[in-house]
Protein backbone atom coordinates (compact mmCIF):
# COMPACT_ATOMS: atom_id res chain seq x y z
CA UNK A 1 0.00 0.00 0.00
CA UNK A 2 1.12 3.33 -1.00
CA UNK A 3 1.43 6.37 1.65
CA UNK A 4 -1.49 7.81 0.56
CA UNK A 5 -3.73 4.64 1.21
CA UNK A 6 -2.20 4.53 4.69
CA UNK A 7 -3.12 7.91 5.31
CA UNK A 8 -6.59 7.66 3.90
CA UNK A 9 -7.23 4.84 6.49
CA UNK A 10 -6.32 6.85 9.51
CA UNK A 11 -8.60 9.72 7.90
CA UNK A 12 -5.60 11.99 6.93
CA UNK A 13 -6.27 11.78 3.44
CA UNK A 14 -3.57 13.71 1.33
CA UNK A 15 -4.68 13.03 -1.96
CA UNK A 16 -2.39 12.67 -5.12
CA UNK A 17 -1.91 16.34 -6.42
CA UNK A 18 -2.66 15.73 -9.83
CA UNK A 19 -5.90 14.71 -8.93
CA UNK A 20 -6.60 18.80 -6.99
CA UNK A 21 -5.00 20.41 -10.33
CA UNK A 22 -7.67 23.20 -12.31
CA UNK A 23 -7.75 22.70 -15.56
CA UNK A 24 -6.51 25.01 -18.35
CA UNK A 25 -9.98 24.96 -20.12
CA UNK A 26 -12.97 22.49 -20.98
CA UNK A 27 -10.93 22.10 -24.72
CA UNK A 28 -7.40 21.09 -22.23
CA UNK A 29 -8.94 19.08 -19.58
CA UNK A 30 -6.03 17.45 -17.29
CA UNK A 31 -6.60 13.54 -16.61
CA UNK A 32 -7.40 12.12 -12.89
CA UNK A 33 -4.99 9.73 -12.22
CA UNK A 34 -7.92 7.56 -11.20
CA UNK A 35 -9.25 8.07 -14.90
CA UNK A 36 -5.89 7.31 -16.19
CA UNK A 37 -5.33 3.84 -14.45
CA UNK A 38 -8.82 2.74 -15.76
CA UNK A 39 -7.62 3.52 -18.94
CA UNK A 40 -4.71 1.70 -18.92
CA UNK A 41 -6.25 -1.49 -17.24
CA UNK A 42 -7.41 -2.20 -20.67
CA UNK A 43 -3.90 -2.94 -21.86
CA UNK A 44 -2.60 -6.54 -21.08
CA UNK A 45 -0.67 -7.32 -18.26
CA UNK A 46 2.66 -8.70 -20.29
CA UNK A 47 3.34 -5.17 -21.62
CA UNK A 48 4.43 -3.91 -18.37
CA UNK A 49 6.80 -7.04 -17.41
CA UNK A 50 8.49 -6.44 -21.02
CA UNK A 51 11.41 -3.96 -21.29
CA UNK A 52 11.24 -3.66 -25.28
CA UNK A 53 7.59 -2.05 -25.09
CA UNK A 54 7.75 1.46 -25.98
CA UNK A 55 5.27 3.96 -24.46
CA UNK A 56 3.92 7.58 -26.28
CA UNK A 57 1.47 10.61 -24.59
CA UNK A 58 1.40 12.51 -27.82
CA UNK A 59 -0.57 15.30 -25.64
CA UNK A 60 1.55 14.83 -22.51
CA UNK A 61 -0.12 17.93 -19.87
CA UNK A 62 -0.08 16.71 -15.88
CA UNK A 63 2.25 13.56 -17.30
CA UNK A 64 -0.47 11.06 -15.34
CA UNK A 65 -0.10 8.77 -18.07
CA UNK A 66 3.78 8.20 -18.38
CA UNK A 67 3.82 8.39 -14.38
CA UNK A 68 1.44 5.68 -13.90
CA UNK A 69 3.04 3.63 -16.56
CA UNK A 70 6.52 4.04 -14.64
CA UNK A 71 4.71 2.31 -11.73
CA UNK A 72 3.30 -0.60 -13.39
CA UNK A 73 6.46 -1.26 -15.61
CA UNK A 74 8.84 -0.73 -12.31
CA UNK A 75 6.62 -3.73 -10.46
CA UNK A 76 6.68 -5.67 -13.62
CA UNK A 77 9.96 -5.81 -14.76
CA UNK A 78 11.40 -6.38 -11.27
CA UNK A 79 12.08 -10.39 -12.51
CA UNK A 80 13.58 -9.21 -16.00
CA UNK A 81 15.48 -6.34 -14.58
CA UNK A 82 16.00 -6.90 -10.72
CA UNK A 83 18.60 -4.19 -9.42
CA UNK A 84 15.93 -1.47 -9.00
CA UNK A 85 18.20 1.50 -9.90
CA UNK A 86 19.02 -0.11 -13.47
CA UNK A 87 15.43 -1.09 -13.94
CA UNK A 88 14.22 2.82 -12.97
CA UNK A 89 17.21 4.02 -15.70
CA UNK A 90 16.14 1.21 -18.33
CA UNK A 91 12.16 2.29 -17.86
CA UNK A 92 13.10 5.85 -18.33
CA UNK A 93 14.93 6.32 -20.79
CA UNK A 94 14.21 3.05 -23.49
CA UNK A 95 10.27 3.31 -22.65
CA UNK A 96 9.05 6.23 -21.71
CA UNK A 97 8.00 9.59 -24.46
CA UNK A 98 5.86 12.11 -24.65
CA UNK A 99 5.25 15.54 -26.43
CA UNK A 100 3.79 18.36 -24.25
CA UNK A 101 1.08 20.04 -25.84
CA UNK A 102 2.81 23.29 -23.90
CA UNK A 103 5.80 24.87 -22.65
CA UNK A 104 4.21 25.02 -19.05
CA UNK A 105 2.91 21.43 -19.30
CA UNK A 106 6.24 20.29 -20.28
CA UNK A 107 7.12 21.69 -17.45
CA UNK A 108 4.41 20.02 -14.99
CA UNK A 109 4.95 16.71 -16.67
CA UNK A 110 8.73 16.33 -15.95
CA UNK A 111 8.17 17.34 -12.71
CA UNK A 112 5.73 14.25 -12.16
CA UNK A 113 7.45 11.68 -14.15
CA UNK A 114 11.15 12.47 -13.21
CA UNK A 115 10.28 14.54 -10.10
CA UNK A 116 12.08 17.80 -11.54
CA UNK A 117 11.28 19.89 -14.28
CA UNK A 118 15.01 20.22 -15.60
CA UNK A 119 15.62 16.39 -16.22
CA UNK A 120 19.36 17.23 -16.43
CA UNK A 121 19.84 18.09 -12.90
CA UNK A 122 20.68 16.06 -9.82
CA UNK A 123 16.88 15.96 -8.55
CA UNK A 124 15.84 14.12 -12.02
CA UNK A 125 15.29 10.35 -11.12
CA UNK A 126 17.22 9.59 -13.80
CA UNK A 127 19.79 12.07 -15.14
CA UNK A 128 19.74 13.25 -18.75
CA UNK A 129 21.90 15.09 -20.79
CA UNK A 130 19.32 17.71 -21.69
CA UNK A 131 16.61 19.27 -19.63
CA UNK A 132 13.86 17.68 -21.91
CA UNK A 133 14.86 13.94 -20.70
CA UNK A 134 12.28 12.30 -23.23
CA UNK A 135 9.16 14.68 -22.85
CA UNK A 136 9.82 17.00 -25.43
CA UNK A 137 8.03 20.43 -26.22
CA UNK A 138 9.44 21.95 -29.32
CA UNK A 139 7.22 25.56 -30.60
CA UNK A 140 6.17 24.85 -33.58
CA UNK A 141 4.79 27.44 -36.21
CA UNK A 142 1.54 27.35 -38.14
CA UNK A 143 2.04 26.76 -41.70
CA UNK A 144 -0.69 29.48 -43.46
CA UNK A 145 -2.63 28.66 -47.03
CA UNK A 146 -5.34 31.41 -47.84
CA UNK A 147 -4.92 32.61 -44.18
CA UNK A 148 -5.28 29.44 -42.73
CA UNK A 149 -2.63 26.59 -40.93
CA UNK A 150 -2.77 23.60 -43.47
CA UNK A 151 -2.39 21.15 -40.61
CA UNK A 152 -5.00 22.01 -37.95
CA UNK A 153 -7.17 25.08 -39.66
CA UNK A 154 -6.18 27.88 -37.52
CA UNK A 155 -7.01 31.31 -38.54
CA UNK A 156 -4.03 33.23 -39.48
CA UNK A 157 -5.89 36.52 -38.53
CA UNK A 158 -7.43 35.41 -35.00
CA UNK A 159 -3.39 34.22 -34.53
CA UNK A 160 -1.87 37.63 -35.13
CA UNK A 161 -4.23 39.53 -33.00
CA UNK A 162 -2.72 36.86 -29.60
CA UNK A 163 0.59 37.74 -30.44
CA UNK A 164 2.69 36.76 -27.48
CA UNK A 165 0.31 34.30 -26.53
CA UNK A 166 0.02 30.45 -26.69
CA UNK A 167 -0.32 29.56 -30.21
CA UNK A 168 -1.68 26.15 -29.91
CA UNK A 169 0.38 24.86 -32.59
CA UNK A 170 0.69 21.55 -31.36
CA UNK A 171 3.69 19.43 -32.84
CA UNK A 172 2.15 16.31 -33.41
CA UNK A 173 -0.31 17.28 -36.04
CA UNK A 174 1.25 20.16 -37.54
CA UNK A 175 3.60 17.46 -39.54
CA UNK A 176 2.55 14.73 -42.36
CA UNK A 177 5.05 12.39 -40.63
CA UNK A 178 4.98 12.05 -37.04
CA UNK A 179 7.53 8.79 -37.44
CA UNK A 180 10.05 11.72 -38.11
CA UNK A 181 9.76 13.21 -34.50
CA UNK A 182 11.25 10.41 -32.44
CA UNK A 183 12.06 8.23 -35.17
CA UNK A 184 10.80 4.83 -33.48
CA UNK A 185 8.22 2.29 -33.15
CA UNK A 186 5.76 2.49 -29.82
CA UNK A 187 3.81 -0.47 -29.08
CA UNK A 188 1.08 1.77 -26.93
CA UNK A 189 0.33 5.51 -27.46
CA UNK A 190 -2.33 6.69 -24.70
CA UNK A 191 -3.71 10.29 -24.13
CA UNK A 192 -6.20 12.97 -23.57
CA UNK A 193 -5.84 15.02 -26.59
CA UNK A 194 -6.83 19.01 -26.91
CA UNK A 195 -10.47 18.97 -27.98
CA UNK A 196 -11.28 21.36 -29.84
CA UNK A 197 -9.52 25.11 -31.51
CA UNK A 198 -10.74 28.23 -32.36
CA UNK A 199 -10.80 29.69 -35.75
CA UNK A 200 -11.91 32.98 -35.62
CA UNK A 201 -14.72 32.51 -38.65
CA UNK A 202 -17.98 34.01 -38.24
CA UNK A 203 -17.81 35.00 -34.53
CA UNK A 204 -15.23 35.25 -31.41
CA UNK A 205 -15.70 32.13 -30.10
CA UNK A 206 -15.95 30.06 -33.06
CA UNK A 207 -14.43 26.28 -32.23
CA UNK A 208 -13.75 23.19 -34.16
CA UNK A 209 -12.76 20.05 -33.16
CA UNK A 210 -9.00 18.99 -33.14
CA UNK A 211 -8.69 16.14 -31.08
CA UNK A 212 -9.61 13.29 -34.06
CA UNK A 213 -6.35 15.37 -35.66
CA UNK A 214 -4.51 13.27 -32.65
CA UNK A 215 -6.14 9.98 -33.11
CA UNK A 216 -5.60 10.01 -36.95
CA UNK A 217 -1.79 11.08 -36.70
CA UNK A 218 -1.54 8.14 -33.83
CA UNK A 219 -2.71 5.36 -36.51
CA UNK A 220 -0.15 6.85 -39.05
CA UNK A 221 2.92 5.42 -36.10
CA UNK A 222 0.76 2.21 -35.97
CA UNK A 223 1.11 1.15 -32.42
CA UNK A 224 -0.57 -2.05 -31.35
CA UNK A 225 -2.33 -0.19 -29.03
CA UNK A 226 -4.15 3.33 -29.13
CA UNK A 227 -6.08 4.30 -26.27
CA UNK A 228 -7.34 8.09 -26.08
CA UNK A 229 -9.88 9.49 -23.91
CA UNK A 230 -12.08 12.12 -26.29
CA UNK A 231 -15.23 14.08 -26.63
CA UNK A 232 -17.96 11.77 -27.70
CA UNK A 233 -19.30 14.26 -30.18
CA UNK A 234 -18.11 12.33 -32.99
CA UNK A 235 -20.57 9.68 -32.47
CA UNK A 236 -22.97 11.59 -34.69
CA UNK A 237 -20.52 13.84 -36.80
CA UNK A 238 -20.99 17.08 -37.63
CA UNK A 239 -18.64 20.33 -37.59
CA UNK A 240 -15.47 18.22 -38.81
CA UNK A 241 -15.93 15.02 -38.11
CA UNK A 242 -18.50 13.30 -41.01
CA UNK A 243 -15.26 11.84 -42.24
CA UNK A 244 -14.01 10.84 -38.78
CA UNK A 245 -17.17 9.40 -37.75
CA UNK A 246 -17.27 7.38 -40.67
CA UNK A 247 -13.62 5.99 -40.37
CA UNK A 248 -14.27 4.87 -36.88
CA UNK A 249 -17.56 3.46 -37.21
CA UNK A 250 -16.32 1.30 -40.05
CA UNK A 251 -12.79 0.46 -38.35
CA UNK A 252 -13.47 -3.45 -36.77
CA UNK A 253 -9.45 -2.67 -34.97
CA UNK A 254 -11.98 -0.41 -32.35
CA UNK A 255 -12.41 -3.38 -29.54
CA UNK A 256 -13.79 -1.06 -26.85
CA UNK A 257 -15.70 2.51 -25.88
CA UNK A 258 -16.42 3.37 -22.30
CA UNK A 259 -19.41 6.16 -23.02
CA UNK A 260 -19.76 8.78 -20.58
CA UNK A 261 -22.88 10.36 -20.91
CA UNK A 262 -22.31 13.44 -18.79
CA UNK A 263 -18.41 14.59 -18.48
CA UNK A 264 -18.73 15.36 -15.23
CA UNK A 265 -18.85 11.29 -14.35
CA UNK A 266 -14.74 11.22 -15.01
CA UNK A 267 -14.06 14.97 -15.25
CA UNK A 268 -15.36 16.60 -12.22
CA UNK A 269 -16.79 19.77 -13.17
CA UNK A 270 -16.40 20.19 -16.09
CA UNK A 271 -19.02 20.96 -18.64
CA UNK A 272 -18.30 19.26 -22.59
CA UNK A 273 -21.36 19.30 -24.20
CA UNK A 274 -22.31 15.41 -25.57
CA UNK A 275 -20.41 14.07 -23.13
CA UNK A 276 -16.90 11.85 -23.57
CA UNK A 277 -15.25 8.58 -24.30
CA UNK A 278 -12.55 6.76 -24.03
CA UNK A 279 -11.68 4.15 -26.99
CA UNK A 280 -8.90 1.06 -27.36
CA UNK A 281 -7.99 0.47 -30.74
CA UNK A 282 -6.34 -2.79 -31.43
CA UNK A 283 -3.84 -2.95 -34.97
CA UNK A 284 -3.52 -6.84 -34.72
CA UNK A 285 -7.64 -7.36 -33.78
CA UNK A 286 -9.99 -7.13 -35.91
CA UNK A 287 -13.41 -7.88 -34.98
CA UNK A 288 -17.09 -7.74 -35.92
CA UNK A 289 -18.49 -6.86 -32.46
CA UNK A 290 -16.98 -3.81 -30.04
CA UNK A 291 -17.42 -3.62 -26.27
CA UNK A 292 -19.43 -0.67 -25.51
CA UNK A 293 -19.52 -0.41 -21.67
CA UNK A 294 -22.03 2.89 -20.65
CA UNK A 295 -20.87 4.94 -17.37
CA UNK A 296 -23.52 7.06 -14.81
CA UNK A 297 -22.37 8.48 -11.71
CA UNK A 298 -22.81 5.15 -10.08
CA UNK A 299 -20.30 3.49 -12.27
CA UNK A 300 -21.12 1.08 -14.75
CA UNK A 301 -24.44 1.22 -15.90
CA UNK A 302 -24.82 -1.25 -19.10
CA UNK A 303 -22.06 -3.50 -21.22
CA UNK A 304 -22.72 -4.96 -24.60
CA UNK A 305 -20.48 -6.51 -27.62
CA UNK A 306 -22.28 -5.26 -30.78
CA UNK A 307 -21.54 -3.67 -34.06
CA UNK A 308 -20.34 -0.05 -34.18
CA UNK A 309 -23.12 0.28 -36.96
CA UNK A 310 -26.48 -1.18 -36.21
CA UNK A 311 -28.02 -2.14 -39.75
CA UNK A 312 -29.70 0.98 -41.70
CA UNK A 313 -27.54 3.50 -39.89
CA UNK A 314 -25.05 5.72 -40.00
CA UNK A 315 -24.06 6.98 -36.34
CA UNK A 316 -23.13 5.15 -32.95
CA UNK A 317 -26.34 4.19 -30.52
CA UNK A 318 -25.10 5.69 -27.47
CA UNK A 319 -27.22 3.21 -25.00
CA UNK A 320 -26.92 -0.16 -25.41
CA UNK A 321 -30.26 -0.54 -23.90
CA UNK A 322 -31.71 1.53 -26.84
CA UNK A 323 -30.46 -0.94 -29.42
CA UNK A 324 -33.34 -3.66 -28.98
CA UNK A 325 -35.90 -0.89 -29.15
CA UNK A 326 -34.66 0.77 -32.65
CA UNK A 327 -34.85 -2.58 -33.78
CA UNK A 328 -38.31 -2.73 -33.19
CA UNK A 329 -38.68 0.62 -34.38
CA UNK A 330 -36.67 -0.37 -38.00
CA UNK A 331 -38.39 -3.69 -38.66
CA UNK A 332 -41.36 -1.59 -39.58
CA UNK A 333 -39.75 -0.20 -42.21
CA UNK A 334 -41.61 3.36 -42.11
CA UNK A 335 -41.02 6.69 -43.68
CA UNK A 336 -38.76 9.07 -41.73
CA UNK A 337 -39.98 12.11 -39.51
CA UNK A 338 -36.72 14.00 -40.74
CA UNK A 339 -38.67 14.19 -44.25
CA UNK A 340 -40.91 16.57 -42.88
CA UNK A 341 -38.53 18.61 -41.60
CA UNK A 342 -36.74 21.93 -42.73
CA UNK A 343 -32.93 22.47 -43.05
CA UNK A 344 -31.55 25.36 -40.70
CA UNK A 345 -32.52 29.08 -41.34
CA UNK A 346 -36.08 27.61 -43.04
CA UNK A 347 -36.92 30.77 -44.31
CA UNK A 348 -33.41 32.74 -44.83
CA UNK A 349 -33.53 34.46 -42.30
CA UNK A 350 -30.38 33.69 -39.66
CA UNK A 351 -30.44 33.90 -35.64
CA UNK A 352 -29.31 37.80 -35.42
CA UNK A 353 -31.73 39.40 -37.66
CA UNK A 354 -33.36 41.97 -36.48
CA UNK A 355 -34.17 43.84 -39.76
CA UNK A 356 -38.23 43.47 -38.78
CA UNK A 357 -40.95 45.56 -37.14
CA UNK A 358 -42.54 45.01 -33.59
CA UNK A 359 -46.26 45.87 -35.02
CA UNK A 360 -47.80 44.24 -37.84
CA UNK A 361 -49.29 46.75 -40.92
CA UNK A 362 -51.21 46.02 -44.54
CA UNK A 363 -50.15 42.15 -45.86
CA UNK A 364 -47.21 41.44 -43.06
CA UNK A 365 -45.48 37.95 -42.26
CA UNK A 366 -44.87 37.31 -39.12
CA UNK A 367 -41.77 36.28 -38.19
CA UNK A 368 -41.05 34.22 -34.57
CA UNK A 369 -37.13 35.50 -33.78
CA UNK A 370 -34.88 34.46 -30.35
CA UNK A 371 -36.43 37.55 -29.07
CA UNK A 372 -40.41 37.28 -29.80
CA UNK A 373 -42.48 38.23 -32.87
CA UNK A 374 -42.04 40.55 -35.24
CA UNK A 375 -43.52 40.94 -38.85
CA UNK A 376 -41.46 41.51 -42.11
CA UNK A 377 -42.23 42.15 -45.95
CA UNK A 378 -43.16 38.87 -48.02
CA UNK A 379 -40.48 40.29 -50.04
CA UNK A 380 -38.21 40.03 -47.18
CA UNK A 381 -37.97 36.01 -47.33
CA UNK A 382 -35.28 34.34 -49.09
CA UNK A 383 -36.56 31.30 -49.28
CA UNK A 384 -38.94 28.96 -48.20
CA UNK A 385 -41.77 31.01 -49.54
CA UNK A 386 -44.06 28.14 -50.51
CA UNK A 387 -44.40 27.39 -46.55
CA UNK A 388 -45.41 30.97 -45.81
CA UNK A 389 -49.22 30.76 -46.64
CA UNK A 390 -49.19 27.19 -45.09
CA UNK A 391 -50.02 25.75 -41.43
CA UNK A 392 -46.56 24.41 -39.98
CA UNK A 393 -45.20 23.39 -36.84
CA UNK A 394 -41.71 25.45 -35.43
CA UNK A 395 -39.67 23.97 -32.50
CA UNK A 396 -36.52 25.52 -31.32
CA UNK A 397 -33.11 24.43 -33.02
CA UNK A 398 -31.15 24.19 -30.10
CA UNK A 399 -32.07 22.91 -26.57
CA UNK A 400 -29.41 22.08 -23.85
CA UNK A 401 -29.56 20.36 -20.72
CA UNK A 402 -27.04 19.26 -17.99
CA UNK A 403 -27.11 16.94 -14.56
CA UNK A 404 -29.24 13.86 -14.48
CA UNK A 405 -31.19 12.08 -16.71
CA UNK A 406 -34.29 12.38 -17.56
CA UNK A 407 -34.12 14.88 -20.36
CA UNK A 408 -36.93 16.87 -22.27
CA UNK A 409 -34.19 16.35 -25.23
CA UNK A 410 -36.38 18.88 -27.54
CA UNK A 411 -37.86 22.97 -26.79
CA UNK A 412 -41.52 22.58 -26.98
CA UNK A 413 -43.16 22.47 -30.30
CA UNK A 414 -45.77 25.42 -31.45
CA UNK A 415 -47.86 26.01 -34.07
CA UNK A 416 -46.96 27.71 -37.50
CA UNK A 417 -50.28 29.88 -38.70
CA UNK A 418 -50.48 30.53 -42.37
CA UNK A 419 -48.67 34.02 -42.94
CA UNK A 420 -45.75 33.40 -40.53
CA UNK A 421 -41.97 32.60 -41.14
CA UNK A 422 -39.36 32.14 -38.50
CA UNK A 423 -35.44 32.88 -38.61
CA UNK A 424 -32.79 30.36 -37.68
CA UNK A 425 -33.28 30.34 -34.05
CA UNK A 426 -36.29 27.68 -35.19
CA UNK A 427 -36.72 24.55 -37.66
CA UNK A 428 -39.97 24.63 -39.61
CA UNK A 429 -41.94 21.20 -39.51
CA UNK A 430 -44.62 20.84 -42.63
CA UNK A 431 -46.15 22.01 -44.19
CA UNK A 432 -49.75 20.50 -42.83
CA UNK A 433 -53.59 20.97 -45.03
CA UNK A 434 -55.25 22.27 -41.53
CA UNK A 435 -54.44 23.22 -38.15
CA UNK A 436 -55.96 19.57 -36.72
CA UNK A 437 -53.06 17.96 -38.28
CA UNK A 438 -50.77 20.49 -36.53
CA UNK A 439 -51.89 19.59 -33.36
CA UNK A 440 -51.54 16.08 -34.16
CA UNK A 441 -48.17 16.59 -34.84
CA UNK A 442 -47.50 17.98 -32.08
CA UNK A 443 -49.20 15.98 -29.68
CA UNK A 444 -46.45 13.09 -31.74
CA UNK A 445 -43.32 15.54 -30.83
CA UNK A 446 -44.49 15.86 -26.83
CA UNK A 447 -44.56 11.97 -26.61
CA UNK A 448 -41.68 10.50 -24.80
CA UNK A 449 -41.27 7.98 -27.42
CA UNK A 450 -40.88 10.51 -29.97
CA UNK A 451 -38.09 12.41 -28.23
CA UNK A 452 -36.19 9.25 -27.10
CA UNK A 453 -36.12 8.50 -30.81
CA UNK A 454 -34.41 11.54 -31.13
CA UNK A 455 -31.82 11.18 -28.52
CA UNK A 456 -30.51 8.52 -30.20
CA UNK A 457 -28.69 10.77 -32.73
CA UNK A 458 -28.08 13.48 -30.81
CA UNK A 459 -24.76 14.61 -29.22
CA UNK A 460 -24.90 18.22 -29.05
CA UNK A 461 -26.85 21.22 -28.12
CA UNK A 462 -27.71 21.68 -31.69
CA UNK A 463 -31.31 19.58 -33.01
CA UNK A 464 -30.62 19.89 -36.91
CA UNK A 465 -33.02 17.96 -39.26
CA UNK A 466 -30.83 14.43 -39.15
CA UNK A 467 -31.32 14.11 -35.36
CA UNK A 468 -35.10 13.36 -36.43
CA UNK A 469 -34.21 10.46 -38.75
CA UNK A 470 -34.62 7.72 -36.58
CA UNK A 471 -38.24 9.27 -35.45
CA UNK A 472 -40.69 7.18 -38.06
CA UNK A 473 -43.58 8.53 -39.66
CA UNK A 474 -47.32 8.27 -38.15
CA UNK A 475 -50.68 9.04 -39.68
CA UNK A 476 -51.17 12.65 -38.30
CA UNK A 477 -55.24 12.01 -38.96
CA UNK A 478 -55.29 11.08 -34.87
CA UNK A 479 -53.51 12.13 -31.80
CA UNK A 480 -50.71 10.59 -30.52
CA UNK A 481 -49.87 9.18 -27.06
CA UNK A 482 -46.99 7.32 -25.34
CA UNK A 483 -49.21 4.63 -24.82
CA UNK A 484 -50.43 4.10 -28.67
CA UNK A 485 -46.90 3.92 -29.76
CA UNK A 486 -45.92 1.33 -27.27
CA UNK A 487 -48.28 -0.71 -28.04
CA UNK A 488 -47.40 -0.51 -31.90
CA UNK A 489 -43.93 -1.11 -31.63
CA UNK A 490 -44.75 -3.58 -28.70
CA UNK A 491 -41.81 -2.29 -26.05
CA UNK A 492 -41.31 -4.56 -23.12
CA UNK A 493 -42.05 -3.31 -19.49
CA UNK A 494 -38.57 -3.00 -19.49
CA UNK A 495 -38.08 -0.97 -22.37
CA UNK A 496 -40.51 1.58 -21.40
CA UNK A 497 -38.93 2.25 -18.06
CA UNK A 498 -35.61 2.66 -20.02
CA UNK A 499 -37.63 5.41 -22.21
CA UNK A 500 -39.25 6.80 -18.88
CA UNK A 501 -35.85 6.93 -17.18
CA UNK A 502 -34.24 9.04 -20.09
CA UNK A 503 -37.27 11.25 -21.23
CA UNK A 504 -39.20 13.40 -19.16
CA UNK A 505 -42.18 14.32 -19.85
CA UNK A 506 -43.71 17.00 -21.97
CA UNK A 507 -46.86 18.22 -21.47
Amino acid sequence: MDDSGFLKRRGEYNPDVLSCLANLSNDEVFTPPELANKMLDLLPPELFANPRTRFLDPACKTGIFLREIAKRLMTGLAKAIPDEDKRREHIFRKQLFGIAITELTALMSRRSVYCSKDASCRYSVVRFTDADGNIRFKPIRHTWENGRCVFCGASRKANDRAEGLETHAYEFIHTNDPKEIFNMHFDVIIGNPPYQMNVGVEKENYAVPIYQKFVLQSMKLEPRYLIMIIPARWYAGGRGLDEFRDMMLHDKRISHIADFPDADYCFPGVDIAGGVCYFKWERNKVQEDCAIITFDRNGMKSMMSRPLLEEGCDTLIRFNEAIPILRKIQKLAEPSFAELVSPQTPFGFVSSFTDYRSKPFPDAIKIYTSNGIGYVKREQIGKGICLVDKYKVYISKAYGERGAYPYFFLGKPFLGECKSCCTQTYLCIGPFHSKIVCENVMSYIRTRFFRFCVMLRRNTQDAMRQVYSFVPLQDFFKSWTDAELYKKYKLTAEEIAFIESMIKPME
